[in-house]
């Protein structure tokens, strides 16, 4: 069973389908396009005691958890109790992701490098701290907010407005806020399969977060996502492998939160070297749509081994690039409309993972704010990047919009 109904759970239900030793996968709540590939589940992915009896009741051998909203609410530690096989983070483990602020005291402590911080829970204060230093100034939610409890403050209007939502209207819940410092470089994104100790690394990808073309736009989940980064030396991807994901599993089970799933490094390449933007405890999306398909091992094998604590075999990944475009509905990340009919999807070629759909009288329609995200492979990032334009322009839909730039800082 995979947990989630989003792209990332529609790539993960299709690494899992091409292993020969899978025979039948539930996901919940799954989307309208897993169809072929999943049987659909109507549960929550923050539904655990629902989740945990389907998963008894049918005799579900493995869970892959793919939302970060489940594995915060304890999902890992609720199946494990139940004898259920589950391939995730506890909840004491997922900390690295669902607190900024644990984070960067673990990352101070075991000496991760990653950007100067301080943290309040009282407004007056931290808009004064704010105000004092140079902008833009970095301020993040110390929680989880699906993507959105980021905010880069580009002058003190933006920063009062940000602080005011986070602390005294408490858009996202009651929380503190982490200040940092601002860092200047290319990010990408670092993924690895991780297993108390043992860290499998996975092929770097970059996503683009701005809404619209030239990074303008509003912050969003992310409108599109592509391997292979020629701006990545491989001292750079063994700094970070060795440094970064390595110290931080292991500075996990110091701390005796060990990890068991996914470890994600948002990263960024300054002048100064490598540091940490963030982690995350699971696959990212849209990355996911773009590393899973690459991988030539057996994925159950994988999933399996980790969620056990047994040795994986070691990842195995084919020597291509991937790129992926999101389509999302027009008004996101703000208020948009669902319910728009999407034709030509029969036509589109390549592999499309489906975001925010829904069938309605045996039509495909909206149903979020990223909607698709169409995924092509290619020799290098030309090669894919002129085959995935190409798929995208034979999806009819007016209502969505997609960036026409992606994967630009490779090209």
């Amino acid at each position: 069973m995979v947990v989630g109904g989003g792209g990332r759970e529609h790539a993960i239900v299709s690494a899992l389908y091409r292993s020969p030793q899978v025979g039948k996968i539930y996901c919940a709540p799954g989307n309208a396009g897993m169809a072929g590939e999943a049987e659909c589940v109507p549960l929550k992915d923050t539904d655990v005691a629902g989740l945990r009896a389907f998963a008894l009741g049918k005799g579900v051998d493995l869970t892959v958890v793919g939302p970060e909203a489940a594995l915060a609410a304890g999902i890992v530690d609720a199946f494990r109790a139940a004898g259920l096989k589950i391939f995730g983070h506890t909840a004491a483990a997922t900390a690295i992701e669902s607190s900024k602020e644990f984070a960067k005291v673990l990352m101070q402590r075991y000496g991760i490098p990653t950007a100067d911080y301080r943290s309040f829970s009282d407004y007056d204060e931290a808009l004064a701290y704010v105000l004092a230093r140079p902008f833009p100034a970095v301020l993040k939610y110390d929680g989880l907010a699906a993507g959105k409890g980021v905010v880069i403050a580009q002058d003190a209007d933006e920063a009062r407005a940000a602080l005011k939502d986070m602390l005294l209207d408490e858009t996202f819940g009651k929380g503190r806020v982490v200040v940092e410092d601002y860092l200047t470089g290319p990010e990408f994104s670092f993924m690895c399969f991780v297993d108390g100790e043992r860290v499998y690394p996975m092929p770097l990808a970059q996503d683009h977060k701005r809404a619209f073309d030239g990074d303008k736009g509003p912050n969003t989940g992310g409108m599109g996502a592509y391997t292979g980064l020629p701006f990545i030396t491989p001292e750079d991807r063994d700094f970070a492998y060795r440094e970064i994901l390595c110290r931080a599993a292991s500075a996990m089970c110091r701390e005796g939160r060990p990890l068991s799933g996914v470890l994600y490094g948002g990263l960024m390449k300054t002048p100064q070297g490598i540091r940490v933007i963030e982690f995350n405890a699971r696959f990212g999306d849209p990355e996911t749509e773009v590393v899973l398909p690459l991988l030539e091992s057996d994925a159950y094998e994988i999933f399996s081994a980790v969620a056990s604590g047994e040795a994986a075999p070691q990842p195995r990944w084919r020597d291509a690039v991937t790129m992926g475009v999101v389509l999302a509905s027009k008004g996101y990340p703000g208020k948009y409309e669902k319910g728009f009919p999407i034709g030509g999807l029969e036509h589109v070629r390549t592999q499309v993972c489906h975001m925010g759909t829904a069938v309605r009288d045996g039509q495909v329609v909206t149903a979020g704010g990223r909607v698709l995200m169409v995924v092509a492979e290619g020799e290098d990032i030309a090669a894919a990047r002129e085959k995935i334009y190409a798929e995208i322009a034979r999806i009819d839909c007016p209502n969505l919009f997609y960036r026409k730039d992606i994967a630009y800082q490779a090209l």
